[in-house]
């Protein structure tokens, strides 16, 4: 083993090279971990499954080698309550080309002008210029050989990442993947995914879906995750510092949002079957889906998967009957009152919340400036929300939901109408259509209650689930698996198939 820039990663890691691979062995320092540097077996079950799922997803990751446990056992807090707990320890074996991070670049900055902080080697630019002569040589080939300037290299290399993020949170995105921790020292510089902790696969659609109960102020919910990305990869730049030009380095990151937006929509259209043509008003049609199941709380996965049942358009069609079958079996997946109330009750403090609604009436001009402000506009939009709520009952709802559907997929047949000019078989189009769908939208993801299923079995020296749900995820768009638990893999009393939607108990799970 070649041990290779093992104080470029804040020693938290130790790389070695070894047959063209770096394997990384996560070492145990006195400062991680509540200060014994330990991993736990519920942690490393999740990062085990989860970077094999996300693999099999298509989706680029570090891949999980193994997972060893150990007899030792440290105190921890699982459910973030106060309470501490003995926890068995294990250890991960993750494989990747390589684990440089946004972060590896940053021990080079100098002292920060707000906190006074600076990097363990600010000002070594020689050995800055090592590592990005290491990284653009092993792992960006083509950028070294096409570019004979320095300066030109380095902005190819530049521009080269911002690609591979940008598709990489785009697919995040259409798998309703969040994160949870998106800082620059979990952002691969190779575009994998990187660093499975308090990860979370989307439930009920939710844009402000936060994953990490421990991020209070949503900074990495599911919305903000493309504009997180783009903002580390700023900070790239500035840590690359002399080997960029500014400006030049600038006009690269002024690409992000679009090449993020296209990769996006290219994904949604194949979620959607929508592989013939491109028409302007798919990204509106995209947009209104996602408000609608939103609106209705319906699941993510099991709804994105369940539109390949909505009937081709024929001539003379009745919406309503034609569609029905499919709209009911979405239904299905939508959320009841009594749980939409539950999603929009205000987050905001209660003392925080009054004082805004007290100055509503006493002070409206500073309201307005207030009501404006993203934190203070999501909390009003909630309690509209829940006033409706308030006011409906589950009859009503459900008459709703089921009007909303079926207009929008009215506008999705239409659409779907398009896709034949008249030239092609149309049984090859609707065939390619299916395919494509179903090649697109996983049947399964690791949603945490399938995953909590598996750490309590194993908690108990069982891992049978924990293989059995690994077999699963490797075949995320299968329909041939038997995808009921295990007996005895539930939590009072209450299972759910792993594609359908999520036990109450699901809710529960705190992750941080």
């Amino acid at each position: 083993y070649l041990s290779c820039f093992t104080s470029l990663t804040n020693q938290r890691h130790v790389n070695a090279l070894t047959q063209g691979e770096l394997v990384e062995y996560q070492t145990c320092h006195i400062f991680l971990r509540d200060g014994d540097g330990r991993k736990v077996l519920r942690s490393s079950i999740r990062e085990f499954l989860c970077s094999e799922a996300m693999a099999a997803l298509g989706i680029p990751s570090t891949r999980a080698a193994s997972l060893v446990t150990s007899d030792l056992y440290v105190n921890r807090d699982p459910l973030n309550s106060g309470r501490r707990v003995p926890e068995r320890c294990s250890v991960v074996l993750r494989l990747a080309p390589s684990f440089i991070r946004f972060g590896s670049f940053e021990i080079f900055q100098g002292r920060d002008d707000f906190s006074g902080l600076q990097g363990p080697s600010a000002g070594r630019h020689d050995i800055r210029a090592q590592l990005l002569d290491y990284v653009i040589e092993t792992f960006y080939p083509c950028v070294q050989q096409t570019h004979g300037n320095r300066k030109e290299r380095n902005l190819a290399f530049f521009r080269e990442v911002m690609v591979r993020t940008a598709k990489l949170v785009a697919q995040w995105q259409c798998v309703g993947f969040c994160h949870g921790v998106l800082n620059t020292d979990n952002m691969s510089i190779l575009g994998l995914t990187l660093d499975y902790g308090p990860f979370g696969f989307m439930d009920r659609f939710d844009p402000d879906f936060v994953c990490n109960a421990s991020d209070k102020r949503g900074r990495y919910s599911y919305q903000a995750q493309p504009f997180v990305c783009r903002w580390n990869l700023a900070r790239l730049a500035e840590a690359l510092g002399s080997e960029l030009e500014a400006a030049q380095a600038g006009a690269v990151l002024d690409e992000f949002t679009l090449t993020y937006e296209a990769f996006y929509l290219g994904i949604m259209r194949k979620k959607l079957g929508l592989v013939r043509r491109e028409e302007l008003e798919d990204s509106e049609l995209v947009s209104d889906l996602l408000r609608l199941m939103h609106n209705t709380g319906a699941d993510f996965t099991n709804t994105f998967r369940l539109l390949s049942r909505v009937p081709w358009p024929e001539e003379g069609d009745s919406e309503g009957a034609t569609a029905g079958p499919a709209v009911d079996l979405i239904l299905q997946q939508c959320a009841s009152v009594e749980e939409l109330k539950v999603a929009n009750k205000p987050t905001m403090e209660d003392r925080e919340l009054a004082m805004i609604l007290s100055m509503a009436q006493t002070n409206p001009v500073m309201f307005g400036m207030v009501a404006d402000t993203p934190g203070v506009s999501q909390q009003l939009e909630r309690m509209g929300r829940l006033k409706g709520l308030l006011e409906t009952d589950q009859g009503e709802l459900k008459e709703k939901q089921r009007e909303d559907w079926i207009r929008w997929v009215s506008r999705y047949r239409r659409r779907l109408a398009m896709e034949c000019d008249g030239t092609t078989d149309l049984s090859l189009v609707k065939k390619e259509r299916l395919s494509v769908m179903n090649s697109t939208n996983p049947r399964v993801v690791l949603r945490n209650y399938i995953a909590q299923n598996s750490i309590q079995a194993a908690e108990k020296g069982d891992f049978s689930e924990v293989n059995r749900v690994l077999r699963v995820l490797e075949n995320p768009y299968s329909d041939a698996l038997e995808l009921e638990p295990l007996d005895g893999a539930h939590r009072n009393g209450q299972t759910a198939a792993y594609d359908r939607k999520p036990p109450a108990w699901a809710q529960r799970i705190c992750i941080t």
